[in-house]
Parts: structure tokens; C-alpha cells; sequence
């Protein structure tokens, strides 16, 4: 019996993928739910498993693309019980095995002395094994005089072109991102604002309370559940940079669901944390150490990445000192984190080191004033410093 393998569905703005790296070619043997392919689509990468056991027929290639509900092979249940009832060949028989190995008399494995046929008769079996085992130089012993010839220049090796360049085709991902990025560029007024932000106070709560946290939840006290927090904040002061522009409307979201950039081998993943307004510090911090694994290991589904209305990365765990981050559309705004660095500051007239970081925003001026803007990450610097204006609400 052959059972069709399908393409799943994989939500509902997506109605076509590109077959990826294909595990399991034509004429392999699988267990129900083994790993067939991978499929690539404009949100994650997601592999297709085997519906029942026996012996996969893929009738698409590497690169094809692929719609929804397209058959693209099948697995045949009644090969693989006719693999398994076909016994195994045996190797050369042991008469075989006899037959090509060459046969020595019984009377040739002592040191006796063989009959001469002439200069180069062999005496004994080690001569013989002597003889065949030292290969004979062919090469005449060279007696004339060399004449010392004048040197030539030597022309300087060719270098071969194959080897200075490799061209690999993007993947399906990476070509999405591609358009993306260019599309945001085009279609939206975007600016970017900076300001900076004294990290001590978050540095100090961290390490008088991070044994204890961590005891507790199983989790490290991060940095991100910090500025998630803060931003919902923010958010909750400035709506505008919680909406988005659809036609010619405004819609304005009324729930908080910040998306966090993730980096990955296959590229920049953004899943999101749900109704951060709701989470505690601890829960927050699970999440994203889910989420995060999740995305490395080729985990995340689609609904893992959609309908965030906030973007927070952090270029700083690449050393990134300053940036400007792009949107990520159709949200209105993201925040970027950067390098912490002790630098010299001045607090209460005098100069003092301090752990700073950098922060970015970027948003599109189409929707959200400069004011709003620059208003919004001063909130957010305010939050960062001053940590118990979180929990009091101000």
C-alpha cells in the first residue's frame, strides 16, 4: 500500500514552500514519524515526517517549489516487507575464497631449496615473498655527465578560478529576509533616535538577587526581562508605537506582545513573548530561554513568530557598540540593545564610571512623531535606571 506524503499546512499566510535538504532520498527505509525533508518557508524551517513505515518515493527535488496539500511522494508499506523477508546475500563462498587465493605446496613452507631455472631461480618461499614485495626499479642508473643547462625564468603558478570563489544559491529564508529588509527601506518613513543608559542599578539587583532567583526558577535573572518590562511600559504611555498602518488606518493594539530577535545559522528569527504585561520577571525569563532553543534547534512554528507588536534585539552579544535597527514589519518600532561599557559620566557634577549602554530606536515617522519617539525611550532609560518605577507603575 502507498500513503501520499503531503505538504502540511503551516498557518495561514503561508501557501507555498521550498523543499529543503532532503533526508530521506528515494529508496530509503523509514519508521513512522523519521525525519523526511525539510521544507523552507518565509517565517521557519519545518521538517516533514514520515505519515507511516516503509520505503520513501520523493517525486519533487532540492529547490522545487511547492504549494499546500501537494503530494510530493509516497511511502510504500509493502516494500518494506519484502525488504525484510529477502535474506541477505551471502559473501564468496569459502571454495571461492580458496579458489583465488594462490596455491603454495605443502612442501614449499619449509626452507627447502627449488628447482634452478637459471640466474634468477628462486631458492626458497622467503625469497620468493622477498622478491614480491620490494618492487624492481626500472630505471637505469644514470652514468653520462650532466651538463649544467642555464636556469629559466619559472612562469608563476596559475591559480585556478573554482577555488577563489563559491556561489551558493540563498535559501529560501534568507531570500524572504532579503525582500523584507529592502521593503521596509522603500515603503516606510523610518528614522532612528539614540539615547544612553546607566546599567548599575540593574547590575546590582542582578547580583545581589541572581543565586537566589535562579534557586527558585530554574532560570538566570537576565538583562531582557528588564527591557521587556520597560518597554510595556513605555508602550502603555505612547500607544502610537504599539499600532500599525493598514490602508489608511491606524489600528492600535491593546495588548503587549513584544517579539525578541534571536540569531541563528540559518538567519535572524524574531518569536515572540506573550502578553508581557501579564508575566512575571521569572516567567518572562523562560520563555525567552525557550523560545531561544527552540529557534536554534529548527523548533519554532509559525505561530511562534506572528503578531508581535514591539521588536527588541540585541546587537550587543556581538560586540555591536551602535546601531540602527530595521523595522520589522507591520510593527510601528524596535528597540536596540548594544555593548555594556564602563565609561566616564557625569553624576551630581562629578565625573564617575558607570556601566552604559547605547539604545536605538528606530520607527516610522509615518505613524509616531519625533516627540513620541524621543519621549518613549527616555521612558524606557528612566525604567532602566530607576528599576522600582516597574514595579510602582510610574
Amino acid at each position: 500500500m502507498k500513503v501520499e506524503i503531503k505538504v502540511p499546512a503551516m498557518g495561514e499566510s503561508i501557501t507555498e514552500a521550498t523543499v529543503g535538504e532532503i533526508l530521506k532520498p528515494t529508496g530509503s527505509t523509514v519508521a513512522m514519524d523519521d525525519e523526511i525533508l525539510e521544507l523552507e518557508t518565509d517565517k521557519v524551517n519545518q521538517v516533514l515526517y514520515a505519515p507511516q513505515g516503509g520505503v520513501v518515493e520523493i517525486s519533487v527535488n532540492t529547490e522545487d517549489v511547492v504549494t499546500i496539500g501537494q503530494v510530493i511522494g509516497f511511502i510504500n508499506t509493502a516494500a518494506a516487507s519484502q525488504k525484510a523477508e529477502t535474506p541477505p546475500k551471502e559473501s564468496s563462498s569459502k571454495s571461492e575464497e580458496q579458489a583465488a587465493e594462490p596455491q603454495v605446496s605443502s612442501k614449499a613452507t619449509k626452507s627447502e631449496p627449488l628447482p634452478e631455472s637459471g640466474d634468477s631461480a628462486r631458492i626458497t618461499r622467503e625469497d620468493y615473498v622477498k622478491e614480491i614485495s620490494s618492487p624492481k626499479s626500472t630505471s637505469k642508473p644514470d652514468t653520462e655527465t650532466k651538463v649544467d643547462q642555464p636556469l629559466q625564468s619559472v612562469p608563476a603558478p596559475k591559480v585556478a578560478s573554482d577555488n577563489r570563489e563559491t556561489r551558493k544559491k540563498m535559501s529560501r529564508l534568507r531570500e524572504i529576509i532579503s525582500s523584507k529588509l529592502v521593503e521596509v527601506k522603500q515603503q516606510t518613513a523610518m528614522l532612528t533616535t539614540f539615547n544612553e543608559v546607566d546599567l548599575s542599578s540593574i547590575m546590582s539587583l542582578r547580583k545581589k538577587y541572581q543565586d537566589k532567583f535562579v534557586k527558585e526558577n530554574d532560570v538566570k535573572l537576565g538583562f531582557m526581562s528588564f527591557f521587556i518590562k520597560a518597554s510595556v511600559a513605555a508602550l502603555k504611555e505612547f500607544p502610537a508605537i504599539n499600532g500599525y498602518i493598514d490602508g489608511n488606518d491606524i489600528v492600535y493594539r491593546h495588548y503587549y506582545d513584544i517579539s525578541v530577535a534571536v540569531g541563528t545559522d540559518k538567519g535572524l528569527v524574531v518569536p515572540v513573548v506573550r502578553e508581557c504585561d501579564k508575566r512575571s520577571f521569572a516567567n518572562i525569563e523562560q520563555e525567552i530561554l525557550s523560545l531561544a532553543t527552540k529557534a536554534r534547534k529548527g523548533g519554532l512554528t509559525v505561530d511562534d513568530l506572528q503578531g508581535g507588536g514591539f521588536t527588541i534585539t540585541n546587537g550587543g552579544v556581538y560586540g555591536s557598540l551602535l546601531s540602527t535597527p530595521i523595522l520589522n514589519p507591520p510593527q510601528s518600532a524596535i528597540l536596540g540593545m548594544h555593548s555594556i561599557q564602563k565609561r566616564p559620566v557625569v553624576v551630581n557634577d562629578e565625573i564617575v564610571i558607570r556601566p552604559m549602554m547605547y539604545l536605538a530606536l528606530s520607527y516610522d515617522h509615518r505613524i509616531v512623531d519625533g516627540k513620541e519617539a524621543v519621549s518613549f525611550l527616555v521612558h524606557i532609560k528612566n525604567s532602566l535606571e530607576d528599576p522600582a518605577r516597574l514595579l510602582l507603575g510610574i
